[in-house]
């Protein structure tokens, strides 16, 4: 871990900057760390980053949920409550079907 201090170091300020820059030219900033992750990912020599699967939900997930509820209009989700509740509940009970066959079809 301490190794690697730098470079963690590195992604902060870097992410701290991506998010000022998405500001600026109005741009949803999980779009600029999307693309900056896939280009720090293809830089030769980079340390591996691990992150237990299950840490995602406790340490990222919240953070962004409750930014976004920040930012939601509440005369926008009820002027398109119809979509929003369709692709909520509709869309979201369809894709689990269809994991759910799935993985009943390719797991004895």
């Amino acid at each position: 871990m301490l190794q690697n201090l730098a470079f963690y170091l590195t992604l902060v300020i870097i992410i701290v900057l991506l998010i000022m820059l998405a500001q600026k030219i109005k741009v949803a900033y999980p779009v600029l760390l999307v693309l900056a992750g896939l280009g720090i990912s293809f830089i030769p020599g980079t340390p591996i980053v691990e992150i237990e699967p299950e840490l995602i939900f406790f340490i990222f997930l919240p953070p962004l949920l409750y930014e976004a509820a920040w930012n939601s209009s509440w005369k926008e989700l009820w002027r398109w409550r119809r979509i929003v509740f369709s692709f909520a509940f509709v869309v979201v009970f369809f894709t689990a079907i269809v994991v759910a066959f799935a993985a009943n079809y390719i797991i004895p």
